[in-house]
């Protein structure tokens, strides 16, 4: 069994797969050598990966290097994909590992990948298996944030799941309109064109703002919330 660690900007998760199948997934603030060790009592596990935005806890990457065949995860790191990315030692890792799950997912096709989370990204991998590149964007959290940082009044809106309208009636639903709407029109926008440039194309929609969002997207979408994870599980079996 393989054991995926995803520690990104926001959240931390740690997942189990058997063989294509995630038998286990959570996540959690931080992962710690507790957590990990009550998860090796569950499963069997012989293989791990780290990816990580930022440095992982000592302890719990010496006890992977002690008891697990441990994938150092690098932009050296052997894919089942082809990179076609111009600097490819500034793709984040987490982009790539995206990237690898979209082509495992729909193999031959070409597939647009997007994560609504800290930053709303967008990753394009053709029926070659070749990624060739996307887009950044700030997220939901940011883009509300910085109204209210950038800005002498304007308040700080915690998004919910309240009914909002394109056409905001006080200052509240004016910014629910504007950052949600015009995160939505970006999505759809950005869908239309990739459309327009290749065939039946695949489109991929996870992230933890992916299900807030998903409802208002007017093309049609697949939800794949393990898709990253699934990534890092093939370039797992990639290398072993």
């Amino acid at each position: 069994m393989n054991l995926i660690i995803d520690i990104g900007n926001t959240l931390q998760k740690i997942a189990v797969f058997h063989n294509d199948e995630c038998v286990y997934n959570q996540s959690v603030a931080v992962i710690t050598k507790e957590k990990i060790t009550s998860v090796f009592n569950q499963y069997a596990i012989q293989n791990a990966i780290i990816s990580s935005v930022a440095e992982i806890d000592v302890e719990t990457a010496a006890f992977l290097q002690k008891h697990t065949k441990l994938i150092h995860y690098t932009h050296q790191t052997k894919l089942p994909i082809t990179l076609l990315y111009k600097s490819v030692e500034t793709l984040g890792l987490d982009r790539i590992a995206n990237a690898v799950g979209a082509a495992a997912l729909f193999p031959n096709r070409n597939v647009l990948s997007i994560q609504a989370g800290t930053c709303l990204v967008f990753d394009f991998v053709n029926k070659k298996n070749e990624y060739l590149g996307g887009s950044i964007s700030p997220g939901l959290k940011m883009r509300f944030e910085t109204l209210n940082k950038k800005t002498k009044k304007l308040p700080l809106i915690k998004d919910n799941d309240e009914h909002f309208h394109f056409l905001g009636k006080d200052t509240q639903e004016s910014i629910l309109s504007g950052v949600i709407n015009g995160v939505c029109y970006e999505i759809d926008g950005f869908i239309n064109d990739y459309k327009s440039a290749y065939q039946e194309l695949i489109v991929l929609f996870s992230g933890g703002d992916a299900p807030r969002l998903q409802k208002f997207i007017k093309n049609t979408i697949f939800a794949a919330p393990y898709v990253v994870l699934k990534g890092l599980n093939e370039i797992i079996k990639n290398n072993v």
